[in-house]
């Protein structure tokens, strides 16, 4: 009786999981298609056909391709250097623990932002271009995209890099150089070598990040026209042309799926150590002073760019007048739609951090805690995969094309299920890993004891899994106030979040509203953080 029970809560959770995966993934998927492939009431590659023939989409594609390797290796180097000294140097703790918390700093800002915070830094009149006395680089096109992505590409592939090198052996170190080997090759062997399948990662990470990314080319993008921008302006430009947006959709998807080939691939090359042990590090004062220099270098190069952000709206009028001042605040406050605007996404971000957490642990309960449904676990799996492939642009056509002239048009729900969807793999990966890790008799002995499945998650399970349960959270709040590519497309006059309001005020020059709205949305995300720290540290 018990297991039927048991048996019938499983069903229905894995139901209600794959209908939601058909309403907002595989019915969306099969209408951007068919717009790409429909001319009239007929199935054709007319679409393409004309689409190739304008020759912008392969400009498009080939600028995209070549700012994202370049971006994707400078960054994997930048990351290297930072995760290598937080692991492999004898720097103080509290040291390491400024470099780790302001290597992910970025992630906490939309990267529509970045583009503001480069061209208020480094342009004629910018803070940085003041405090030097000369402009260093044109900013506009390939050089800005390249900072840019840099920038937003460099917390992800730090935290790649250095989540690997903590499970490195530093054993191995003692000895390579107990056999000889001089230190050049000792660093090869002991630890490169183990790193090479993570550095290709980064490189695919990053590369797959800059291509898709919107947020940056709208802002400093100029004339070297990538792919997203491409998109944009033909879906939403002067003339729309859903059909041709659909087939420039497609052709985005290629390195998508390119990307998640090559991520599975480079799967076989991680290496795994049966026992890590911790030793102390080789006492190295020049490794030690070198790296760390160069880690700080980094970092405040990175994060000038933001400072920017915490002077200009203050000053009267930058940079012609710099007096002290809170009226560009005040004004922000005062205007019923900036305030509408930052509620939105407040209420966006919560919803879908609410939402996106119990679909999450829903799914990986289903596939870590239970093996009634082995086929159903495979598609949840792979639903996982298709998630983590698809671009957020590419998700946001989607999912107008679906819901245009639906309940779901226009009101605050479709950007929310778009965020559960966009945000979807990484979280569920977390939370999977977790519950896999857990003791696999618990359900079993609480079946003998009478409780059903139900009462053996929320009694057992459920406490045990806090810590990751309040990660997932912060990581789909916080994705829900920066993201932009995923709701661009979605978010109407009513709906509108802080992200598209910044995107929209850059054609009016309102850059200290833009700032103050990064701002609030920075405050938000770190309290956000503040709050998850004092609650893991409670339990």
């Amino acid at each position: 009786m018990i297991a039927n029970v048991r048996n019938k809560q499983i069903n229905t959770i894995f139901a209600a999981i794959l209908v939601f995966f058909a309403l907002f993934i595989v019915i969306p998927a099969f209408l951007l298609f068919k717009n790409a492939f429909t001319v009239g009431s007929g199935i054709s590659l007319e679409n393409f056909r004309m689409v190739f023939e304008r020759g912008q989409l392969a400009k498009a594609f080939a600028n995209s391709v070549t700012v994202s390797i370049i971006s994707a290796l400078i960054t994997t180097l930048l990351a290297f250097i930072l995760a290598y000294t937080e692991e492999f140097t004898n720097i103080p703790e509290a040291v390491k623990k400024m470099i780790r918390t302001l290597a992910v700093f970025p992630m906490l800002l939309p990267t529509i932002t970045y583009g503001f915070a480069i061209i208020y830094s480094f342009g004629r009149n910018g803070l940085i271009t003041k405090l030097i006395g000369r402009q260093i680089f044109d900013f506009y096109g390939f050089r800005g995209l390249i900072f840019g992505y840099v920038i937003y590409t460099l917390p992800i592939s730090f935290t790649l890099i250095k989540n690997t090198m903590s499970y490195i052996d530093k054993r191995y170190l003692v000895v390579t150089r107990v056999m000889g080997d001089n230190r050049l090759k000792s660093f090869y062997t002991a630890v490169l070598q183990p790193l090479w399948g993570t550095v290709a990662v980064s490189i695919v990470q990053a590369f797959f990040l800059s291509f898709t990314d919107f947020g940056i080319p709208s802002s400093i993008g100029g004339r070297y026209v990538v792919v997203a921008e491409l998109l944009y302006n033909t879906m939403l430009g002067a003339i729309p042309n859903f059909h041709q947006g659909a087939v420039i959709a497609i052709m985005m998807l290629l390195p998508s799926v390119l990307s998640i080939l090559l991520l599975n691939y480079l799967k076989r090359f991680n290496v795994r150590y049966n026992k890590i042990s911790r030793i102390d590090l080789e006492v190295n004062v020049l490794r030690d002073v070198v790296f760390c220099a160069l880690s700080w270098i980094i970092l405040l190069f990175v994060l000038s760019i933001f400072l920017v952000v915490f002077v200009a709206p203050f000053v009267a009028e930058w940079p012609y007048n710099k007096a002290f001042t809170l009226r560009h605040l005040g004004s922000v406050f005062a205007d019923k739609a900036l305030v509408r605007v930052f509620t939105n996404s407040l209420w966006i971000s919560l919803l879908t951090a609410v939402l996106g957490t119990a679909f999450v642990y829903a799914a990986a309960l289903v596939t870590a805690r239970s093996r009634i449904h082995p086929h159903g676990n495979m598609m949840i799996e792979s639903a996982a995969q298709i998630t983590n492939t698809i671009p957020g642009m590419v998700l946001g056509i989607a999912f107008l094309l679906c819901f245009r002239g639906t309940i779901l048009h226009n009101t605050i729900w479709i950007i929310i299920f778009c965020n559960m969807i966009h945000f979807f793999a990484t979280p569920y990966l977390m939370m999977k890993s977790t519950l896999d890790k857990m003791n696999s008799s618990w359900e079993t002995t609480a079946t003998i004891l009478g409780d059903n499945w139900i009462k053996t998650v929320v009694r057992i399970i459920t406490p045990n899994a806090v810590s990751t349960l309040l990660e997932v959270f912060c990581y789909l709040f916080i994705n829900g106030m920066v993201t932009v590519s995923a709701v661009v497309f979605i978010a109407g006059a009513r709906t509108m979040v802080i992200t598209t309001k910044i995107q929209e005020l850059q054609h009016f020059a309102r850059f200290n509203e833009i700032f103050i709205l990064s701002l609030l949305i920075l405050l938000t995300n770190l309290l956000i953080k503040t709050v998850k720290g004092i609650l893991n540290k409670r339990k």
